[in-house]
């Protein structure tokens, strides 16, 4: 991996890279699985959605001086702690090190929301994610099963004290 990565707040015109992340069946079969089609309507709702929410750090990873590759974000949750999720949605860019080097920064970039812990859920099969956040300090915590999602039914559930 020899060009920087960066994070940005997100901005409106960032919808464009949601819009066809969001689209990928092969990206979405391995984060939420649902495999419905999203309008371009329902693409404005959440992207919308996001850039309002007052809970959470909504982060785009550049890739050298403009190449947008993915979205980390971190949701506060209860007991000064916080859910983490990451995409990167070029695919080109997967199994390089951008994931683990996004994580890594943006780790940094939170510490000033004082969380004590940061967890995460991934799907059991998805060892290029897990390899990822075990690098970055990540640990496994046992497996929790979602049994009325068809989509997701069980996950591996994994933490980092800070």
């Amino acid at each position: 991996m020899n060009t920087k990565i960066s994070l940005r707040k997100l901005k409106l015109s960032d919808i464009k890279y949601f819009s066809e992340w969001w689209r990928d069946k092969y990206l979405l079969k391995l984060t939420s699985g649902i495999l419905k089609l999203i309008s371009d309507k329902e693409i404005e709702k959440y992207f919308n959605k996001m850039l309002n929410d007052k809970k959470s750090q909504h982060f785009l990873i550049i890739l050298g001086d403009k190449k947008a590759i993915g979205h980390i974000v971190f949701h506060k949750s209860k007991n000064k702690s916080a859910e983490t999720q990451i995409i990167i949605g070029e695919k080109e860019y997967w199994g390089k090190g951008y994931g683990t080097a996004a994580i890594n920064l943006a780790l940094k970039k939170i510490q000033k929301y004082k969380y004590e812990k940061i967890y995460l859920e991934v799907r059991p099969n998805n060892s290029r994610a897990i390899n990822a956040y075990k690098k970055c300090g990540f640990k496994s915590d046992g497996f929790k099963k979602y049994p009325k999602n068809k989509f997701l039914p069980v996950v591996l559930r994994m933490s980092l004290d800070f």
